[in-house]
């Protein structure tokens, strides 16, 4: 009898056991499922933040909550661990049980968060679905970019094999080189994928600028060669203007009243000065030539091309105003009829409109009327001062195509 009771002792332990053992095991694959499933979900979501850091917030703090739970859970599986060792032969039945119960219970935890994750990631999934497939966009840009620093590079190195100084469109191709690092580096350099696509394009941009920057500075030095002469023969063409400039200044100051040439005194002067400092540009400029500096050397001549055009311009002020003044003392009349006929176009506008002309535009064209009469009275006395005449005469025009103007925007815009 006592041998038959110690087999079904003996019996009921090796169930025990075997139940124990198999929800140990139970427990251990809803571990490796429930971590797997941590471990997925955690790449996932730290690729939509790289592709998305706004849209991703929400989702990396429910993940977070999620992760959270599963930690918990391995760390009560692993104390259930410790707390069972089945290995050991000395287990009564009722430990097997409490065994199985612990695993059991463990198991259960851990699948439901499994399952929690698992529906986590079917929520995730179609807008991960939809930036991947945007995601595809963006290795042909990077690709574009990269070409385009390489041929940049090539430009630049061609350009100073051939001595030209190409420090500006390296600097540039440096700025391009930057956002292509930055774009290679982890999580799309924090642009995100929209913003990695506009980096890309920027860097491709740049790079082109840079390329055809360097391509351009051989034609540039040559521009630049060519526009020196250039720009010395027409240093000498200003300068010898002073002469016919101080001989019309001085038939001004004989002929006619302070009034027609007060504007104009100084004026041999500043051409003379005008005409100086183009020559120190011009210097500046052949100095730069010389250290195949051909950007600054353009500046240069620019700022000289500028002197001479504002001498120029005073040149022909002078001697233009010999001319007018000379051709208005012959016959005042003969500026007038264009200007009349300005204010009868203007009249003629102003009665056309329905109603007849407006009393604002009225009143406007009477008093250029009116001071279109009274403007010979200018050239009264031994000394007539015939550029006020002249500029009277140029402000009626003008405000009688001001008045034409305003008719003519009252009427499109109803």
């Amino acid at each position: 009898m006592r041998g038959a009771g110690d087999q079904r002792r003996r019996g009921r332990a090796a169930q025990a056991a075997a139940a124990a053992v198999e929800a140990r095991e139970a427990a251990a694959t809803a571990f490796y499922d429930m971590d797997q499933a941590q471990k997925f979900i955690d790449g996932r979501v730290t690729v939509f933040e790289d592709l998305d850091a706004g849209a991703a917030e929400p989702a990396r703090r429910e993940f977070t909550g999620l992760a959270e739970a599963a930690d918990a859970a391995a760390h009560a599986y692993i104390s259930v661990l410790d707390a069972h060792d089945l290995d050991s032969p000395d287990r009564s039945p009722a430990e097997y049980d409490a065994a199985r119960r612990a695993f059991a219970a463990t198991t259960e935890r851990m699948q439901k968060i499994t399952h929690e994750l698992n529906g986590f990631a079917e929520r995730l999934a179609p807008r991960m679905a939809r930036l991947e497939a945007a995601l595809d966009q963006l290795p042909p840009r990077l690709t574009a970019a990269r070409d385009a620093v390489a041929a940049a590079e090539a430009a630049v190195t061609a350009a100073r094999e051939a001595g030209m100084d190409a420090s500006d469109p390296e600097a540039e191709l440096a700025g391009a080189k930057e956002i292509l690092a930055r774009l290679s580096s982890r999580g799309l350099g924090g642009f995100g994928l929209d913003g990695a696509m506009r980096k890309a394009d920027e860097a491709r941009e740049i790079a082109e600028r840079a390329r055809e920057a360097a391509a351009e500075l051989p034609q540039m030095a040559q521009k630049v060669r060519n526009s020196l002469a250039s720009v010395r023969t027409r240093v000498d063409v200003v300068a010898n203007r002073v002469e016919a400039v101080r001989e019309a200044m001085r038939v001004l100051l004989r002929t006619y009243s302070q009034a027609c040439w007060q504007d104009l005194k100084g004026a041999p002067e500043a051409i003379e000065a005008g005409a100086d400092r183009a020559r120190e540009r011009l210097n500046e400029a052949s100095a730069h030539v010389a250290r195949t500096e051909w950007k600054q050397a353009q500046r240069a001549l620019t700022a000289a091309r500028t002197e001479l055009n504002a001498a120029d311009r005073r040149a022909g002020q002078v001697t233009g105003r010999v001319e007018e003044l000379k051709a208005v003392a012959a016959d005042p009349q003969a500026p007038v009829e264009g200007v009349r006929f300005a204010v009868r176009d203007a009249q003629r506008l102003a009665m056309a409109q329905p109603g007849g002309a407006a009393p604002h535009h009225a009143r406007v064209l009477d008093s250029l009327v009116e001071r279109l009469e009274n403007a010979p009275q200018r050239l009264t006395g031994p000394n007539p001062d015939y550029w006020g005449y002249l500029q009277e005469l140029e402000s009626i025009k003008t405000a009688a195509g001001d008045v034409v103007t305003r008719i003519r925007a009252e009427r499109a815009g109803g």
